[in-house]
């Protein structure tokens, strides 16, 4: 995120820039089962985010000398594509954030998925940022959950994930980009759903303990929204298995 600026206001009588109340979420919308040649996939729009998540696997290590001969070896490459945004981040190829959410997301996954039941192989998540509007890292997450159900992947617990913080003195969630780049604080954060244990926790920038107490309280609201969302969705698609089907918040 970008440094807190007092010149940009990012409320105005309670409200934000775009009509949410703090609590609110954007919309979301996601498909599942979308692409054909993939063992699961999933596509999530969320607010201005439009993301994309394939699942490869379990299959061969590549290379076999990578292969744990204990379990399955999981493999993440989050990627931007060069359109989706006009700032620093939109470059061609990966690069350091590219490589710092890749690892990000592999190791929330790596703590849920069942990796013992598949020694000496790999499961690959690939997720395409194809256009980014704030919160692309939990958009992320939350996708390639549900990809990865669509694949058939075993996995301890769903997750689920949104970034909270701070704009204007006020505590938020689902920060957009406006509030991403001239908010006081970032907070992204990941929960699995039956026992509520924090899978992934960032912060960037200042909060007090109260409120950082009162955004995690946020948080666990949210992630239950998106966690019947996610849920709903995958429903839908196995009730209607013909066709990547569609579910809205």
């Amino acid at each position: 995120m970008g440094n807190a600026n007092p010149n940009v206001k990012l409320m105005k009588d309670g409200k934000r820039l775009d009509g949410r109340s703090s609590t609110d979420i954007r919309k979301i919308r996601i498909e599942v089962g979308i692409l054909p040649n993939a063992a699961g996939s999933a596509f999530i729009e969320w607010g201005g985010n439009k993301i994309i998540c394939g699942v490869q696997g379990p299959r061969e290590c590549i290379p076999k000398h990578g292969a744990d001969p204990y379990k399955a070896v999981v493999k993440c490459r989050y990627m931007m594509a060069p359109f989706a945004s006009h700032d620093e981040h939109g470059r061609s190829g990966p690069n350091r954030r590219s490589n710092e959410l890749s690892k990000v997301i592999r190791e929330v996954f790596e703590s849920l998925i069942i990796t013992e039941a598949f020694p000496k192989t790999q499961i690959d998540i690939y997720i395409e940022v194809l256009q980014a509007e704030g919160g692309t890292r939990v958009a992320a997450v939350t996708v390639a959950a549900v990809a990865l159900s669509n694949a058939g992947i075993p996995m301890k617990d769903m997750v689920s994930a949104v970034a909270v913080g701070k704009a204007d003195g006020e505590v938020i969630a689902d920060l957009s980009r406006e509030e991403d780049n001239f908010g006081q604080s970032d907070v992204p954060v990941a929960f699995s759903n039956r026992d509520g244990n924090i899978l992934l926790l960032q912060m960037d920038g200042l909060m007090t303990r109260g409120e950082l107490g009162k955004a995690m309280d946020i948080a666990q609201e949210s992630s239950k929204k998106l966690y019947k969302l996610q849920t709903d969705a995958l429903k839908e698609y196995y009730e209607k298995p013909h066709g990547a089907k569609k579910f809205q918040l």
